[in-house]
């Protein structure tokens, strides 16, 4: 019996070995994204204190009742500009990316390019 290969394990093998290089710091947080296939989620956190230190997400109201769909690249980009605004709330500017296994393509990269376009440094 052939198997289909299972995208989700892959991705996550991928991000378990992104994660062992790169660590969040309340000096420089990481900026990890979620996609899933009806919303896009970004949390800043800081892996020393294991703390989230600001999240956005098309769940989000402010940002769900002006969105067609929360899955495509205009919504990603939505996210990444308020991600950077509420992380320049909290006085942070610096981050590192991480990408969640994902390919830096599409709806991730819409993201972070409007991160960075709205202020944060990565």
């Amino acid at each position: 019996m052939i198997t289909k290969p299972d995208k989700n394990k892959a991705r996550l093998k991928r991000h378990l070995r992104v994660r062992r290089k790169i660590q969040g710091t309340a000096l420089r947080p990481r900026l990890n994204v979620y996609r899933s296939s009806k919303h896009i989620y970004a949390q800043l956190i800081d892996d020393v204190a294991g703390v989230t230190i600001v999240s956005a997400s098309t769940v989000d109201k402010e940002l769900s009742e002006g969105l067609t769909s929360g899955s495509n690249v205009e919504a990603a980009r939505k996210v990444g500009e308020l991600i950077a605004k509420r992380a320049e709330g909290k006085g942070v500017k610096n981050v590192v990316f991480d990408r969640g296994g994902y390919l830096y393509h599409g709806r991730i990269q819409a993201l972070a390019d409007a991160a960075r376009e709205a202020g944060l440094e990565f």
